[in-house]
């Protein structure tokens, strides 16, 4: 009869069995080990197609705004008039500024300045009649209110906006609109300028829209257009459109500016002028956000040079700030998104304005597949979960 089996016995056949034990476990560890590789292998190839995919959207986006700058250019070129003011001819301003109101008629229809749908010398009599009344508004890019409060010796006086501004204003650097800007559209025009004589204003309205000429900085003709496909047939000034019509559709003037997005956080009473006016003359200094990744009041406590230099938070960053390698906000390192692209890097525009326009798809690839919406860049996506976003 065999007894039972001896601790002896057994310790062959248990270690055999550990040792049998050991490599199942090691064999599904590399099988685990496998099926993770080649689920991230999966993974990362989906977001890479994604990622082509986008880059592709992107770039389909960027060829239809060039073809819809040049349908505009192409509508609007027959607008454009070949003027020209000399020193005679401001002289003549001047002198007619002296005759009132029939004066100023004839200096604003000297100007070209003031809509053909809107009447004739007439009517120009009439506003120039009123003088520095904030209430009466010209047919022209010029906005009476503002310019009277930007410039209260222009208040204090008896010409109205328009023909101070076309007599002398101009030449005194003066601005006749929140969104023109003298001094940018100046800077950019300055050859043209100094051979034609004209005021920016002038030039811009007569040449510059038509030429694709930006009026501000938070102002892209080209983005612009691309959104308003009837410019491109009836050749209308973008700006003079956006005025009128534009903004109640929530069209977008500039990259960096979500229209609609921005407008809704506006009250009812502030939400009926245009939401780009709203920002540069109220919004940027109450810190409201033009862009998810814009932060004007984080921008200024960056950079206090920004504020002490009477700058406009994005306006100086899309001028200047983008391409000296400042930050638009805590959600983007621009020096290390600069590096990430080197000489691929657009020179036209800032790096933020790169990132939304195709430049995310070409750098360090993010799980786009996990993002909540696939349209949206990464950081757009990580900076809508923030409650300040």
């Amino acid at each position: 009869m065999t007894g039972p089996a001896t601790p002896a016995q057994d310790g062959p056949e248990l270690a055999a069995k550990v040792e049998l034990l050991a490599l199942r476990h090691a064999a599904l560890r590399e099988e685990v080990q496998r099926a993770q590789a080649a689920e991230a292998l999966t993974r990362s190839r989906l977001s890479q197609a994604l990622a082509d995919a986008l880059l592709a959207v992107a770039r389909a986006e960027a060829d239809g705004r060039a073809a819809a700058a040049k349908a505009y250019r192409a509508a609007a070129e027959p607008s454009i008039r070949d003027r020209r003011r000399n020193r005679v001819k401001r002289r003549l301003d001047r002198a007619l500024v002296r005759l009132r109101s029939v004066g100023g008629a004839l200096v604003i229809a000297r100007s070209g300045l003031w809509a053909r749908a809107s009447g004739g010398v007439s009517a120009m009599a009439a506003y120039a009649r009123r003088g520095a009344d904030p209430t009466a508004q010209p047919a022209a890019l010029l906005d009476q209110a503002w310019y009277l409060a930007t410039y209260p010796d222009v208040a204090a006086g008896r010409l109205a906006p328009l023909v101070h501004y076309i007599a002398r204003g101009w030449a005194e650097g003066r601005s006749p609109h929140p969104l023109f800007d003298r001094a940018f559209y100046a800077a950019r025009n300055a050859e043209a300028l100094a051979a034609t004589g004209l005021s920016s204003l002038e030039h811009f309205v007569h040449v510059g829209a038509a030429r694709g000429c930006d009026p501000h900085p938070l102002f892209s003709i080209d983005h612009y257009v691309a959104q308003a496909p009837e410019l491109g047939q009836t050749g209308e000034n973008p700006l003079a459109h956006y005025l009128r019509e534009g903004w109640r559709r929530d069209l977008s003037p500039h990259p960096l500016f979500q229209a609609a997005r921005y407008r809704g956080r506006l009250t009812e009473a502030e939400a009926q002028i245009p939401a780009l006016v709203h920002y540069v003359t109220v919004g940027s200094e109450r810190g409201l956000k033009p862009h998810r990744l814009f932060d004007p009041a984080w921008y200024r406590d960056q950079y206090p040079d920004v504020a002490a230099g009477g700058f406009e938070a994005l306006s100086h960053y899309v001028v200047a700030g983008g391409h000296e390698g400042r930050n638009p906000g805590p959600w983007f390192d621009a020096a290390r998104y600069m590096a990430l692209r080197g000489d691929a890097l657009r020179a036209d525009v800032d790096p933020l304005t790169d990132y939304l326009q195709g430049g995310a798809w070409t750098v360090a690839q993010p799980l786009v597949s996990e993002t909540s919406d696939p349209r949206l860049t990464p950081l757009e996506n990580w900076a809508s979960l923030s409650d300040e976003a």
